[in-house]
């Protein structure tokens, strides 16, 4: 790991300390997870906006995949 430098205002730091998960494993540790939870959230909302403009004209999957739509089946269970 590598050690960085963050700054906090004091009243954040002080609501920060003051959690029982950040008092339990530490700061670091929670910003980790904090960080990591950030970055799939990027990612999943980035994927969300793919779809979204993939699928924003109203012609689904375009011509060439007509009549296709009711060929899929899901797996029982």
């Amino acid at each position: 790991m590598k050690a960085i430098q963050v700054m906090f205002d004091d009243r954040l730091l002080g609501r920060l300390d003051e959690d029982p998960e950040v008092r339990q494993h530490g700061r670091s540790a929670v910003l980790r997870r904090l960080a990591a939870a950030y970055l799939e959230h990027r990612r999943e909302k980035a994927i969300d906006d793919q779809y979204r403009k993939g699928y924003a004209d109203g012609e689904g999957l375009g011509p060439e995949f007509e009549g296709w739509e009711e060929e899929g089946a899901w797996p029982e269970g």
